[in-house]
């Protein structure tokens, strides 16, 4: 894929507008003005010093609206939080008056047109990419915000790089990733970084960088998008082979924008040699940064400090809260020394857009676009005899979890129909993804359907062994906490064991076993049969699993080494819908079954 090197407009400030360059770092463009006033009422300081405030979001997810379109109402919880692009409007419209726009840069770090009913409508079902196809929301929006650059997240790729590149088009601001890189020439794919000079009145330009990284997860989790066609390289060795040249090219502020969150961990284990998780690493790790926006681990980190291991100096990192939940401010004060710009002090904090109403210009540009969205989430496809939840569905058998595993299994056997491996018999995983998901019982609608099932995977079929599912197996019961028989049993306190996600804890359907919690991880599933017989290990399976477990998301056992059988691009999501719908009637009797149970030495917990 060629290196994008388009020059993107900025926007006017009060005193002018100005141009920056997103792009390779050789040859070095030079990047030309953005104008904008001294932040009013900043109280002068002596000798030649000036302010700036980056501020930034991440993991928006397709969020534009104060909407939960899985409920069809306001979003609401219990921390009061608002979610939505149009709140944050709002916010940046306030730190551009406070500050002065000319003083401001906006920048996300990732995970954009994937994540609600409105990212996936407009990707399949009036998709962008059609010809005369419509302008994704998204990027109306962050246009008329005003974003100066955004990263590549790993859901940027979920619906291929077609749809990614459309966006990108449609977008006024750069997409950055220098770990994107072309597999076969190993150069940049997209714009590596973004250089934007600042001009105040009286003083030499700033000249601020921002270089954008993405997960190197991504090469497992769409690997069927990306695999030949983009490498995905660590941002710790990108990081040092890029700062140094931005400096170079006379970089005064280094900011990274980063879709990697804090922890130095990754979930897919050791199937990669770069790190999930390295926006920390990088901090310590490579000398010339000045602020890290972080992205990717949906956490709220106001400011974190990190000292740099070879020069000492102070890195700040923040990562707002995702759905457009937060925004951030870092504050950056500069001294003008010995003929160049030195970055004093950087301090980062958090605005909430609970604090604010939505912004009237993204409600009138983009309530179209919701209307449609609106309308097609609440078609009937079916109705259920009865309310089907996943309240307890952490903890129990709950069928609407088996309602996906039978879905599952048709498909997959309808799949494989005449070939060699149709007689063998098929199992599927499936993960509570929500709490709250709710089935009522009544007219079943298309984003009932859309809350169970959460995310755009799509669906595999691996071939696998009795011993492999048995450990597979294992391994999923590490998320119950450890819990001796007669102690007092806590139902918040049971699951999610080392921090593990409730959608890296699978159900496995067509296999009977306890789940003995009073035991140790490791050893824990007991009286594990098929078919009314004890589970033969060398017995074969076919296993129908997502495409984030098939590609080894969660770092399950085996399942990604396993020999691929067959795969497809339709979304679970839609093939659940396809079978409400050609059933007409949602009944328990249809697909529930009684799989598993946690016990204690052999006692049901429940």
């Amino acid at each position: 894929m060629p290196l994008n090197r388009r020059k993107f407009l900025t926007r006017s400030a009060a005193t002018g507008a100005g141009v920056a360059l997103a792009g390779a770092a050789a040859p070095a463009a030079e990047a030309a003005q953005a104008a904008g006033p001294a932040a009013a009422g900043k109280p002068q300081k002596p000798g030649k010093r000036c302010s700036l405030t980056v501020m930034g979001t991440t993991d928006l997810h397709g969020h534009v609206f104060n909407w939960d379109y899985f409920k069809d109402g306001e979003y609401t919880d219990a921390a009061g939080n608002a979610q939505g692009l149009a709140r944050i409007s709002t916010l940046v419209d306030q730190v551009r008056k406070e500050k002065g726009r000319g003083n401001t840069l906006l920048l996300d770090a990732g995970d954009t047109i994937q994540g609600t009913p409105l990212t996936y409508y407009y990707a399949k079902v009036d998709p962008i990419t059609a010809k005369g196809g419509p302008v994704h929301p998204m990027a109306k929006a962050m246009n008329a915000i005003g974003y100066d650059a955004v990263a590549l997240g790993n859901h940027e790729f979920n619906y291929g790089i077609e749809t990614l590149r459309r966006f990108e088009q449609q977008c006024d601001f750069p997409l950055l990733g220098a770990n994107v890189v072309d597999h076969r020439t190993q150069k940049p794919a997209f714009p590596p970084y973004f250089i934007k000079k600042f001009h105040q009145p009286g003083l030499p330009p700033v000249t601020v960088a921002v270089l954008g990284l993405t997960n190197p997860g991504v090469a497992i989790w769409d690997k069927a998008y990306v695999q030949g066609k983009l490498d995905f390289p660590g941002l710790e060795e990108q990081a040092a082979k890029w700062v140094p040249k931005l400096r170079s090219m006379g970089a005064d502020v280094v900011v990274v924008s980063a879709h990697s969150g804090t922890s130095g961990t990754s979930s897919y284990g050791d199937q990669l040699p770069w790190v999930e998780d390295a926006a920390a690493n990088v901090a310590r790790q490579v000398p010339g940064i000045d602020a890290i926006l972080v992205g990717h681990a949906h956490k709220e980190i106001p400011e974190l400090r990190v000292a740099n291991e070879k020069t000492g100096k102070t890195v700040v990192l923040s990562e707002p809260l995702c759905y457009a939940e937060r925004l951030t401010l870092f504050d950056i004060e500069l001294v003008f020394v010995r003929g160049k710009w030195e970055v004093e002090s950087v301090s980062a904090s958090l605005r909430n857009s609970n604090t604010v109403a939505d912004d009237p210009k993204i409600t009138k540009l983009l309530s179209d676009e919701h209307a449609k969205v609106v309308k097609y989430v609440n078609q009937v496809v079916g109705r259920a005899t009865q309310t089907l939840t996943t309240v307890d569905a952490r903890y129990r058998d709950a069928p609407i979890i088996d309602l996906i595993t039978k879905v599952q299994e048709d498909v997959v056997k309808a799949a494989l129909a005449g070939t060699q491996y149709a007689a063998l018999p098929v199992i599927a995983q499936a993960s509570p993804f929500s709490r709250t998901s709710e089935i009522p019982a009544g007219e079943v609608t298309i984003r009932d359907l859309s809350s169970l099932y959460v995310y755009d995977n799509t669906l595999v079929a691996k071939l696998m062994t009795g011993a492999q599912v048995r450990a597979y197996l294992e391994y999923s019961a590490e998320y119950f906490v450890q819990t001796p028989a007669g102690a007092p049993v806590d139902v918040d306190r049971l699951t999610n064991a080392n921090n593990r996600p409730d959608y890296n804890y699978d159900y496995v359907s067509g296999l009977q076993h306890d789940i003995d919690i009073a035991q140790p991880a490791g050893s824990r599933i007991r009286n594990l049969t098929y078919d009314g017989a004890a589970l033969d290990d060398a017995q074969q399976f076919v296993m129908a699993v997502n495409n984030y477990r098939a590609n080894g998301g969660g770092a399950f056992p085996h399942v990604a080494s396993a020999q691929e059988l067959w795969s497809e691009s339709t979304e679970i999501r839609t093939r659940i819908a396809e079978w409400v719908t050609a059933k007409g009637v949602l009944d328990p009797k249809d697909f529930a079954s009684v799989d598993w149970k946690l016990t204690r030495n052999g006692t049901p917990v429940f």
